[in-house]
């Protein structure tokens, strides 16, 4: 890519450098949406091993789900200065150094799992967060790039699609994985797709990812934080996050502890929860372009509305098929949300700070992530999961209300 090539004329083809083929560009794709899967995998497959990591390193519920959630911390932090480090160099080399700080993340939280070093795992996840960080916003922007408008939101969709997908590899397979080969090996178990999608990402995208020599300005910048609109979405993206991560995080052990599931049928279920996402992220914006003729409003109204009675009463329900139906039906109303708030924020600004904007998003959004599983962890410890649940409701009613206050996007 040129470094003539800016935000603002993003559709604009021609300034995209070397000639393509489709199916080049849809490898491309599918290789940096493997690369984001193995890392969604590593960052949340604790959570379908807590009691054995409780048991073995002698930690409470909230110290566990710190294990989880100091990688979307990591990546609050870290979001907005990569934002603004991959609008001044090469995306494409991003991706790949952020594949090795994975396999070093990787080994060293298995070498510390089998020592019983909690502090050194922890910070072992830290580094892994920023390796996720820097993949999700360097695939966002050269996804967004690689294609044309026409099939733009769509490339989009499959790229966010690949944390769920990597959520319910990390939930189904990790407690199998820690039954065969001990719960630190979850530490390592997938590196190996992230490798395998860098092998098939960095030929596809070779003259793809370059600086676009605009960064935006501090005053273009600041422009975007004093957003009322640009805040109301963020806030959507952080319940909405906060929703998921509490769910991923406390539904297996919920199935574990409160209905005395076994660890492994627990994790495939709460599998189907982030599972859905990969038709739910990528239909968000087929539902709002095509039903609700581009207004995204709706959608999230609808995202919320759904999600809020489920979460109330989800301790009433015992059976094993219907709670995988509830649990699908939740996920699938949350991740309406996750799928279209990137679209809906870069909206809601002026095409030159749009990927500040996403850079937004993406924190403010894994703020909630962050949040949820420690938070949950908290009040699962001191009152017990029913109540953790219907706080969980409680959020998604907050989130109604929230989208009814949110803008409709001026159509671009």
């Amino acid at each position: 890519m040129t470094p003539q090539a800016t935000d603002s004329d993003i559709s604009d083809t021609a300034a995209e450098t070397p000639v393509r083929t489709a199916d080049s560009t849809w490898w491309l794709v599918a290789g940096a949406s493997l690369i984001s899967m193995g890392l969604a995998a590593y960052e949340i497959v604790p959570a379908s091993v807590t009691p054995l990591i409780r048991d073995s390193l002698r930690v409470g519920p909230t110290a566990a789900g710190l294990l989880v959630g100091v990688m979307f911390g990591t990546a609050v932090v870290v979001s907005l200065p990569a934002g603004a480090v991959l609008d001044r160099t090469d995306s494409r080399s991003a991706m790949a150094l952020a594949v090795g700080i994975l396999v070093i993340a990787g080994i060293w939280g298995w070498r510390a799992g089998r020592r019983g070093q909690y502090e050194s795992i922890l910070a072992s996840r830290v580094l892994g967060g920023t390796a996720y960080v820097v993949v999700w916003n360097a695939g966002i922007d050269m996804v967004s790039r690689a294609v044309d408008g026409s099939n733009r939101a769509t490339a989009v969709g499959i790229f966010t699609a690949s944390g769920p997908v990597g959520f319910a590899l990390g939930q189904g397979t990790g407690p199998l994985i820690a039954q065969r080969f001990g719960w630190p090996a979850v530490f390592l178990a997938f590196i190996g797709p992230a490798l395998a999608g860098l092998a098939v990402f960095w030929p596809a995208s070779r003259g793809h990812g370059g600086s676009r020599g605009d960064a935006p300005s501090l005053q273009e910048f600041g422009a975007v934080l004093r957003s009322r609109n640009v805040w109301l979405v963020g806030v959507l993206g952080f319940l909405g996050y906060a929703l998921y991560l509490f769910v991923n995080s406390w539904g297996s052990s919920y199935l574990t502890q409160g209905l005395d599931f076994s660890l492994a049928v627990s994790g495939l279920v709460v599998a189907v929860f982030p599972a859905v996402g990969v038709v739910s992220r990528i239909s968000g914006g087929l539902i709002s372009d095509r039903v609700f003729n581009g207004r995204r409003r709706p959608v999230v109204l609808s995202s919320f509305g759904l999600a809020a009675p489920l979460l109330l009463g989800f301790t009433q329900f015992r059976s094993l098929p219907l709670l995988v139906a509830v649990l699908l039906l939740i996920g699938f109303a949350v991740q309406l949300t996750l799928g279209l708030s990137f679209t809906y924020v870069r909206e809601l600004v002026d095409p030159p700070v749009a990927a500040t904007a996403v850079a937004f998003q993406t924190s403010i959004g894994l703020a909630g992530a962050f949040v949820a599983p420690i938070a949950g962890g908290a009040v699962v410890n001191s009152v017990g999961f029913e109540p953790a649940f219907l706080l969980a409701g409680t959020v998604a009613v907050a989130g109604l209300i929230v989208a009814w206050q949110a803008p409709e996007p001026e159509r671009q």
